[in-house]
């Protein structure tokens, strides 16, 4: 079977590049490699939701769902220099690259580039950043954000960004229907640009 951004351990060759891109203001070189998600560039989703949404003002603890090689981990954690940074991915090779990104750009203390069951249980987080693998299937996808939706600390926020042609309206309305109301902050390329929010109380 081909290899997929979103396998595990990756069969193709560990093949590195680098590639530039400019996020909120600054400059960044990222290494990539075969095996990992949009490893020619930044994506063109990810640049639309890093040019549709502000980085955070205030210091927290905050998850990079789906981190790729990290670029989102990488310019939160360099944008609020006192956060924490979660970097969540289940391809290992991916985590590796988030590594050494978030080592090149002076923050490697704190991106933490962990599998999913790597996350200890009682954190809870400010905010959510992603974008998401749609191609795992709805279930799955489901499955994947309900997880991380109700680790959302009360008042805090999921950002995200959807192929409006991959169910980017419909997502928006099913958030919603769970419990994290949900609503569109941008549009552009194709792609939705998502904010929900837990209002909920604090979970027992």
């Amino acid at each position: 079977m081909a290899d997929h951004y979103f396998s595990a351990e990756p069969g193709s060759a560990d093949v590195r590049r680098t590639v530039e891109a400019r996020i909120w203001g600054r400059e960044y070189t990222f290494t990539t490699a075969t095996g990992v998600f949009s490893r020619d560039r930044l994506d063109i989703g990810t640049s639309v939701f890093l040019r549709e949404v502000e980085p955070p003002r205030q210091a927290g603890t905050f998850l990079d769902l789906g981190t790729g090689y990290g670029p989102i981990a990488c310019a939160l954690a360099v944008e609020v220099p006192e956060a924490t940074v979660w970097a969540v991915d289940v391809n290992t090779r991916a985590l590796e690259l988030t590594a050494e990104n978030a080592k090149a750009a002076g923050v490697a203390e704190r991106v933490r580039a962990v599998l999913p069951d790597d996350v200890p249980e009682d954190v809870r987080f400010d905010e959510i950043w992603s974008n998401p693998a749609i191609h795992i299937g709805k279930p799955e996808l489901h499955k994947m954000l309900l997880r991380w939706l109700e680790r959302l600390a009360p008042g805090g926020v999921g950002w995200f960004v959807v192929g409006k042609n991959l169910g980017g309206d419909s997502l928006q309305r099913w958030m919603t229907d769970q419990g994290y109301p949900c609503e569109r902050v941008g549009s552009a390329k194709g792609f939705r640009v998502l904010r929900a929010t837990n209002a909920g109380p604090a979970p027992s």
